[in-house]
């Protein structure tokens, strides 16, 4: 399945005016478990950093993170990138609308190539890594982008069903994927041999993060991708199952998950 169609319609929709991107980006934080991780991190981020931190938001899309770590701190400076230029030039019309560019920039790049030597504070990448083939150049040019004590934080599916893989013979559920899931351990041990000192990574998407998923993102988009005509009655669809989604999303972020099919890393410099 092609989740860029899904995602150019939705943007269609909902990029029109500052409120509706707004609003848009609250449903993605309420229906996205890997949002609920993120932000919790970030939070934590920013107990550890103050006030003051230089981002890169790496593969940023609609720039839900970067606008909701905007609002956490004024004297965050945010450097958002992404590799298709309409989707800079969206971002950057949006965010000149509601704060100044100087404190977040959205700029054309390839994270095959991009990096700042010793500039950022933090790097976050949100299920970007899954689609790059390359992957190791990229995590080197992370590191060397990061300052001494910088962390990177990454959100991406695990080899325990990510990408909805739980067979050799299954085929994933996202075709723009390269690869179907990350090994906790490989991972791990590619991110020491890079030089990153510190390495927590952690399961997310338990059984509980799983039912979720299937219930706020798989059926509707195997639906819309069916008929577009699935978006009238996808408000009444979500009226019947966000609760139960919403239930499922609290258990599995308060919980330990022994495995997952997703993975949140964090790993210092």
């Amino acid at each position: 399945m092609q989740y860029d169609p899904i995602k150019r319609s939705l943007g269609k929709i909902f990029n029109r005016s500052v409120v509706s991107r707004k609003l848009f980006f609250k449903l993605l934080d309420i229906l996205l478990l890997r949002a609920w991780y993120i932000k919790r991190e970030i939070r934590c981020f920013k107990k550890q950093i103050g006030t003051e931190a230089v981002i890169l938001d790496a593969g940023a899309g609609f720039g839900q993170y970067s606008y909701f770590m905007s609002g956490l701190s004024k004297r965050w400076k945010i450097t958002a990138v992404e590799l298709k230029p309409e989707q800079v030039e969206d971002c950057n019309l949006f965010f000149s609308r509601i704060h100044s560019p100087q404190r977040t920039f959205f700029e054309e790049a390839d994270l095959l190539t991009y990096r700042k030597t010793g500039y950022f504070d933090l790097i976050l990448s949100v299920d970007v890594m899954e689609h790059i083939l390359e992957d190791t150049r990229v995590f080197e040019n992370f590191h060397n982008s990061l300052k001494p004590g910088g962390v990177l934080i990454i959100s991406t599916p695990s080899d325990q069903g990510g990408s909805d893989v739980h067979h050799e013979q299954d085929e994933s559920f996202i075709d723009e994927h390269v690869r179907d899931g990350y090994n906790k351990e490989e991972l791990t041990n590619t991110l020491q041999k890079i030089g990153f000192s510190s390495i927590d990574i952690k399961y997310s998407y338990g059984w509980p993060g799983k039912l979720s998923w299937k219930l706020s993102m798989k059926y509707p988009i195997l639906l819309l991708n069916k008929t577009k005509l699935f978006f009238i009655i996808l408000p009444f669809y979500y009226l019947i199952t966000l609760p139960v989604s919403l239930f499922f999303n609290l258990m599995d972020v308060n919980k330990k998950q022994q495995t997952g099919t997703g993975l949140i890393v964090k790993a210092w410099k």
